[in-house]
């Protein structure tokens, strides 16, 4: 068993040293320095206050909600997901699943809030969609994706952060690191 951890261990470190970070205009970050980028604009909604999103399906959903809540109580950020049972259900049903997050951001978000999408594969329909929606209401967007290097997602937001594994696991534990490592900066 030591063996397996230690393994997972050594390739988790080597999947966070891969991730990459670009802007729209393609330009690569290191590490560091693209997290800093996403913290200022982070910085930027809680003194101006506005609000942040975050939205992904499944596991991602769930990291999500964990990174409002970080967000919200060690950041002071008004945060939200938009992933509670009713307004999901009612939106997918009225306007169909690839729709129900562009829907709900069409009506609660304003310009200049901030919003963050969550899918390991990067090619998740309906998140796709919320980023051309928000984009398309001056929300500055920052996508986290993994799998292929040219999923849909990577290329859609104002920074992209793409983690380089096709291992669910490390795709999703690498996702959540990097969400806490945002929220932790806002620490005093």
């Amino acid at each position: 068993m030591k063996y397996l951890l230690k393994r997972r261990l050594e390739k988790f470190k080597n999947t966070i040293e891969s991730t990459e970070i670009i802007n729209a205009k393609n330009t690569k970050f290191i590490l560091e320095e693209g997290l800093a980028e996403v913290y200022n604009l982070l910085k930027n909604v809680q003194s101006n206050n506005r609000d942040l999103y975050v939205l992904g399906n499944g596991g991602s959903s769930a990291i999500a909600s964990h990174a409002v809540i970080d967000f919200m109580n060690v950041g002071g950020i008004s945060a939200h997901t938009l992933c509670d049972s009713p307004s999901l259900t009612c939106m997918s049903n009225d306007y169909g699943y690839e729709n129900a997050f562009s829907k709900m951001l069409n009506i609660v978000s304003k310009k200049e809030d901030l919003l963050i999408v969550i899918s390991s594969s990067g090619e998740s329909e309906n998140i796709v969609n919320a980023v051309k929606t928000a984009k398309e209401n001056s929300i500055t967007v920052i996508t986290l994706s993994g799998f292929e290097e040219g999923n849909s997602l990577r290329v859609l937001g104002d920074i992209n952060i793409w983690v380089d594994s096709k291992d669910y696991g490390m795709v999703e534990i690498a996702h959540q690191f990097i969400l806490h490592n945002l929220s932790d900066r806002f620490i005093k």
